[in-house]
């Protein structure tokens, strides 16, 4: 990548609208110059080169700028001057001082100033190119933040599925087709992934969503007393039944009747709503006369289904009745995508419950919350959310309010060098690679962070190695 030079008459602004962040490098030093922007070629952004500090405060003016590189001595308007305007101009902007005469307190005074970072002349190429991968990386988890949180005040505490990734927008389709037809469903997944709030879009989007939308956890229930709340029932049917009381699938007549955990239910009770769905029609407890009802039938388990077919502990044709369409919601870590949107949603949610007044979460926050593996999935985000919303002082939600094995997770460990044998550096260098890899999930660009080289190196090394992702 061609650096393009400010006194150029060709625009560079265009470049930002095609998505690619912009790398300003201000120097009044040809020489030095044209080091720093050669250095930085191979970086994921387009790099604009100043060569003098006002061109430099100009263009920051005209511009979205994702980082600034800028010597500390210029003539006329130092670097700490054009630290403050960028930061003026853009709060999110990462600004990365260069000197030849550092001393600690130039240092200190850049950083208190809201730099990135310092680096010291003569610098070392990688060492460069590594700080404004980290400093590009920063920006662009920083815009999302922000760009998430703004577009999380059109939500309200509604029934709405939050998710964009690949994996939702199937389920945004499958939840479009089954709402446009009167069919069962069958809704799978882990537990706390939201099958209930997919069941309540699929009536609400249907033509029955002016009638009742009913629901019954089949696990929270004795198995004694599930069928007389189904289905009701007659006076006398058994003592204590003073009086005759419908069930359910009555109050739900014309609308819909969704059944949380079926794998829970008995085997007689998989027999009667076999019936339901096969007649449309049961019988009350202590009663001869067969009821009719006009109900949708949508369902929700999670556990394997044809598991427990296979131990004989669920019927294979109330199986087959129910999975007219089946949704399958993925757990919320293989939808990471989505973290950052359901985060912030839960943060305005409970902000306006709480009466809190918040400005979001720290890109920190963000950081970890997005490393973490959710066992107990989006319930879990919830219910971590409230808790670092409670604890969080400020106005900003920082890592302090969240549980210690979300935070801790954040950090990945690299000392397992300790408890090595004695190797080559070679095989020392291949360990880590791969330890890393995995660790990170093949993310190669964290894993060059974690080990402090660049992307390019990294392939090399993988390359040269011939390491297996």
């Amino acid at each position: 990548m061609l650096a393009t030079k400010i006194s150029e008459p060709e625009n560079p602004t265009d470049t930002a609208a095609k998505g690619r962040p912009i790398v300003l490098v201000t120097e009044d030093d040809m020489v030095m110059r044209e080091l720093v922007v050669n250095v930085l070629e191979s970086t994921e952004a387009d790099i604009v080169a100043a060569d003098c500090s006002q061109e430099a405060l100009d263009f920051i003016e005209r511009n979205d700028v994702a980082v600034v590189v800028t010597d500390l001595r210029m003539p006329k308007v130092d670097g700490m001057k054009v630290l403050e305007f960028a930061l003026q101009k853009n709060s999110l902007t990462q600004v990365i001082l260069m000197t030849g005469h550092a001393t600690v307190e130039s240092a200190v005074q850049s950083l208190k100033a809201g730099a990135f970072d310092y680096i010291c002349k003569p610098f070392e190429n990688l060492e460069l190119r590594h700080t404004v991968d980290r400093a590009l990386s920063l920006w662009n988890l920083s815009r999302e933040n922000v760009r998430l949180r703004e577009e999380n005040e059109a939500f309200s505490e509604g029934d709405v599925i939050i998710g964009r990734s690949t994996a939702m927008d199937e389920v945004h389709l499958l939840i479009d087709a089954a709402a446009a037809y009167d069919c069962s469903v069958l809704i799978t997944g882990e537990s706390g992934s939201g099958k209930e709030l997919v069941a309540r879009q699929v009536h609400l989007k249907s033509p029955r969503r002016e009638n009742s939308f009913v629901a019954l956890n089949c696990a929270a229930i004795p198995e004694q007393i599930i069928e007389s709340e189904l289905f009701g029932y007659q006076k006398g049917a058994f003592t204590g039944a003073e009086r005759a009381k419908p069930g359910l699938f009555e109050t739900a007549n014309g609308g819909t009747i969704f059944l949380d955990e079926i794998n829970n239910a008995s085997l007689s009770l998989q027999a009667k709503l076999l019936r339901v769905l096969q007649d449309a029609s049961f019988y009350r407890l202590g009663d001869t006369v067969p009821r009719q009802v006009n109900v949708r039938v949508l369902a929700a388990s999670n556990r394997d289904i044809p598991a427990l077919i296979a131990q004989e502990t669920f019927r294979e044709d109330l199986y087959y009745r129910l999975r007219v369409i089946e949704i399958h919601i993925p757990a919320l870590k293989d939808r990471r995508d989505d973290i950052p949107l359901l985060a912030n949603y839960f943060i305005s949610k409970y902000a306006k419950r709480f009466k809190k007044p918040t400005d979001g979460m720290t890109t920190q926050v963000l950081g970890a919350l997005m490393h973490h593996d959710w066992p107990g999935n989006v319930r879990e985000l919830e219910n971590v959310i409230q808790r670092a919303l409670i604890l969080s002082r400020g106005k900003m939600i920082e890592e302090g309010g969240l549980p210690p094995e979300i935070s801790r997770g954040n950090e990945i460990s690299v000392r397992a060098i300790d408890h090595m044998q004695p190797q080559t550096l070679e095989e020392v260098e291949v360990y880590f690679i791969r330890k890393t890899l995995r660790e990170t999930g093949g993310d190669r660009a964290l894993c060059a962070e974690i080990l402090g080289i660049d992307k390019s190196t990294l392939w090399r090394k993988i390359k040269r190695y011939q390491i297996e992702e």
